[in-house]
Parts: C-alpha cells; sequence; structure tokens
C-alpha cells in the first residue's frame, strides 16, 4: 500500500496520522510506502525558477537553498528578524509559482479563487482535471513509479488546505492506474462523514471512505483484523531531514478525542468523538523507542489536551528530549512542584485555550476553567520558565465587548508569563447543540461546510468583533509585544524553538 499525504500543510514536522498507519500495517505484516507529497511538492516548487521577474523574486529564487538551509540552522532561531526574512522570501517564492492562475500558495495555505475545498462539485472537478493544479507536474513525474505494483493507495486529508490538491492527486490516480483502489479518510474527512445525513459524494472517485481511526478499517480491507489498539508509529519511510526545522520534530498522539469533552461550540464534541487515550506507560514506552530511532529535538504532543494521568507519567519518566502540547488550565497546574516537575522532564512550552478573560463566558462555554486557578497557572509556568502559546476565542453568543475587554485585561496583566497569542474568531458548529439556538445560515458557502452563520444574542457581530481585536486589543502595548513574538506562517508548531 501507499500512504500519502497531500499539500499543503506546513511541511516543518513528518505527518503523524501516515506514520501511525504505516506502524499498524507492518506490525501485522503488511508492507506500506509513504509519500509526503506536502513536502516533496513545496520543494519542488521553490527549486522551478519563476515566471516572475521582479527584483524581489529574483533575490528570493537565487537564495532558496540558503533560506531553506536557514530553517534547517538552529541559529537562525535565536534571530527572529532572520527568520523572518527567510520565511518571507520562502513564502513569496511559492505565492509566485502559481501567478496568473488564480491560486494562492503559501508556507501554510492554499486557496484558489474559483473553487471552494467546501464545495463537492469543485473538488470533482479538481479530480477530472488535475492538471490544472500547480502540483501537477510533480506528482505526475513523481507517483508513476512509487505505484508500479500498488494495489491499494491511502491518502490523508485533515486540512481544507490539502482538500484541492488531495483531488486533483485522486484525479490523476485514477485517470492513469484505474485498478489502484483509492482510500480517503483522515480529520477532515471524519468531520464531513460525522455530519447527520452524511451522503457521500465522492462514491464514484474514491472506493473506500474512512471515519475516525483508519487503522481497524484498513486493516480489516486487506483482511486482517488488530491484535492491539495502538501500535508504534513509524516514520522510517519518511524523509526526516529534509523538514523545516532545525532537527526533526516528532509528532506524537497520546489519544484521540479529548478527555475534558465538555466544552460547548466543541467540534469533537459535536461530531460525537468519544476519548480513546493510549495507555501512559505505553506512550513512554514508545517516546523512547521514537526517539532512540530518529531521534528528534523536539516532541511535539498532539493531544487536544494532555491528560493529567498522561502529565504525571511524562513528569515521574521524561522522554528525554524536550516536548510541548497542548494541556488544559486546571489544577494540576496549579501545583508549582508539578510544575518544576514538568519542566525537569523536558517541556519547554504548553499551549493553553483560555478562550477568555471573563469569568461568565468562560462558564457559559463550560470550559471548566476558574480564571484564578489560571492566574496560578500562568505565574506558575513563568516561574518555571516553561513557555505559554495562549489561544483565544472572540465572539461566542455570551460575549459582548465588555467582556472581550476583560480578557484585554486579563492577558494584560499577565503579559509575562504569555510568550505567544493565537487570536481566533469565533465559528458555531452547523450540528453542535447550540445551532439551533443561534444558528442562521452556511457561514461558508458550500455543501461541505462545517460552521453555520449565527444571530448574535447581544449584536456583536464578526465585523465589530474584527474591529476591536485590529483596533483595540492588538495595540495594547503590552498585548502588542506578544504578538509580535508569532513565528510567521508556522505559529506554535515552530514557537518552542525560540525558546
Amino acid at each position: 500500500m501507499l500512504l500519502i499525504f497531500p499539500p499543503l500543510a506546513k511541511a516543518c514536522e513528518p505527518p503523524a496520522g501516515v506514520a501511525r498507519l504505516a506502524g499498524a500495517l507492518k506490525a501485522h505484516g503488511l508492507p506500506c510506502r509513504l509519500l509526503d507529497a506536502n513536502l516533496e511538492g513545496q520543494l519542488w516548487l521553490l527549486a522551478q525558477p519563476p515566471t516572475v521577474a521582479d527584483t524581489w523574486t529574483r533575490r528570493a529564487f537565487k537564495g532558496v537553498e540558503h533560506n531553506l538551509a536557514a530553517l534547517r540552522d538552529m541559529r537562525t532561531y535565536r534571530s527572529p528578524d532572520r527568520f523572518q526574512r527567510a520565511v518571507s522570501d520562502l513564502n513569496h517564492l511559492l505565492n509566485v509559482s502559481a501567478a496568473g492562475s488564480g491560486i494562492t500558495i503559501g508556507l501554510a495555505d492554499y486557496q484558489s479563487s474559483t473553487a471552494s475545498p467546501l464545495r463537492a462539485d469543485d473538488l470533482l472537478a479538481a479530480a477530472r482535471e488535475p492538471e490544472r493544479n500547480p502540483f501537477y507536474p510533480y506528482f505526475s513525474g513523481r507517483l508513476p513509479n512509487l505505484l508500479a505494483g500498488v494495489e491499494t493507495v491511502g491518502f490523508s486529508l485533515n486540512y481544507l488546505s490539502q482538500a484541492l490538491c488531495t483531488f486533483a492527486l485522486i484525479g490523476y490516480v485514477r485517470a492513469n492506474f484505474p485498478a489502484v483502489k483509492i482510500v480517503l479518510g483522515g480529520g477532515l474527512v471524519t468531520s464531513w462523514m460525522q455530519r447527520p445525513g452524511w451522503r457521500n459524494p465522492f462514491g464514484s472517485l474514491v472506493d473506500h471512505t474512512i471515519s475516525g481511526a483508519g487503522e481497524g478499517p484498513l486493516l480489516a480491507l486487506f483482511g486482517r483484523e488488530a491484535t492491539e489498539r495502538h501500535a508504534t508509529p513509524d516514520y522510517t519511510g519518511l524523509p526526516l531531514a529534509d523538514y523545516f526545522s532545525p532537527g526533526l520534530i516528532l509528532p506524537y498522539s497520546g489519544g484521540s478525542g479529548c478527555y475534558w469533552n465538555r466544552c460547548s461550540f466543541c467540534p469533537e464534541r459535536a461530531e460525537g468523538n468519544a476519548y480513546h487515550p493510549v495507555p501512559s506507560s505505553r506512550v513512554l514506552t514508545d517516546l523512547r523507542t521514537l526517539t532512540e530511532q530518529t531521534p528528534p529535538i523536539l516532541i511535539h504532543l498532539l493531544d487536544n489536551a494532555i491528560s493529567p494521568v498522561l502529565l504525571r507519567a511524562l513528569a515521574e519518566k521524561p522522554p528525554g528530549t524536550p516536548w510541548y502540547g497542548f494541556a488544559r488550565l486546571d489544577e494540576h497546574l496549579a501545583d508549582l512542584d508539578f510544575c518544576r516537575a514538568l519542566k525537569r522532564s523536558g517541556c519547554v512550552m504548553l499551549k493553553l485555550g483560555l478562550e477568555s478573560g471573563d469569568q461568565g463566558v468562560l462558564e457559559r462555554m463550560s470550559k471548566g476553567i476558574d480564571l484564578g486557578v489560571a492566574s496560578q497557572v500562568l505565574n506558575n509556568l513563568k516561574e518555571c520558565g516553561i513557555a505559554v502559546y495562549c489561544y483565544l476565542l472572540f465572539g461566542t453568543p455570551g460575549e459582548t465587548v465588555l467582556e472581550a475587554r476583560r480578557t484585554l485585561e486579563f492577558v494584560a496583566r499577565h503579559h509575562e508569563a504569555v510568550n505567544f497569542l493565537n487570536l481566533a474568531l469565533f465559528n458555531m458548529p452547523l450540528y453542535g447543540d447550540e445551532a439551533a439556538e443561534y444558528g442562521h445560515k452556511p457561514f461558508y458557502e458550500g455543501d461541505l461546510s462545517l460552521y453555520t452563520a449565527f444571530r448574535h444574542p447581544g449584536g456583536w457581530d464578526r465585523k465589530q468583533v474584527r474591529h476591536f481585536i485590529e483596533s483595540e486589543f492588538k495595540r495594547h502595548p503590552a498585548i502588542a509585544a506578544i504578538v509580535r513574538n508569532d513565528p510567521p506562517q508556522f505559529g506554535s508548531n515552530l514557537a518552542a524553538l525560540f525558546m
């Protein structure tokens, strides 16, 4: 089997999903190969002489190898200005590679002015005409040798930015290798298939679509039954030295779903995804095995929130490599000694979903966060030297500008403990519990949309929310300094390296 991770996503670490599937297949005696078409495709585009001839483009193309080397050099992360210049030039070069096509390509995104990843008809059109995709010269030259003798090919579609390219790849395979069975899965596919009343519009193109964890269904396609729920991921088939980072960042998931799973408006909850943790002892064993095989400079724990059980296990038996991931703002981190133990275990950064600095908003969202505890957590992490990447969400039904200003005040008071910020506008899940109460019409036009627009009960619409963020929140001196810290294009994926 050939497992493909399509363009376009951030190419600073290997794709965890296909590595996890490869581990499961190989553990059951089934050979497979991996293709990170996202990384390879971006490198291919960057190597093509540009058709645009302005000064910036000429300079960026001349310096492409230098800039790639800079992203792979740890010294660059001690100089944010140098990092920003390298990223800016590489991003520009990807952008001009599709000049005149109506497509915008960057290090973190792929958009078309004429086609939407939220419309099934547009995805099917991308499959009918794969030669219109900017990556077509790359994959039409790369795939024939890889597909020789292959009976099944799987595509891991996780992000909207991958959708159009994924279907162009599928269309190419279907047209040129009609005997090959095509399997489609991944996070975005799971979200589509979890929609009530889902009817698969891709049945004529894709042989099998998989919702949720793909290990069991893939094994079943080959007539095998899983002998255990979890297999150690296998990254050996990926070009681990070629990613846009100064060494391997190893992604690893300690479970699927969210152990809290009570937040209002949570997509995981709306989709009915249950929490399935990997036993912490197995996580530690996997991390030791993988760090000996690779070895990484940083471990990225992918869990929606690392459970307290796993945090304690990491504190007691450190993985031996620096690590970071999402955690909840709860009483465990309010214990200073526990935070010190996490620091000793190698924790360099925690991503924290605070969402709001107003207690009433947090309670209406069922976040289970007490602002007094959150304040203690931030102070503890600062004292221990663990960086904080704080996530905020503006425009929820329970928030108006008054509550948003309390968030501003909370962040400003704790500005010395917050190293990075992610500022998001609220989207109402189309099939969440609250959509019937607040929902109004599809937020994004398309039959595959996952969100709905809604009438804000306080009249605080998205235009007003954006204005507050840009003209008030970001302009507070203490907050403006934090916003400037965010690594362009790569955000939290590379932020820990700057610490």
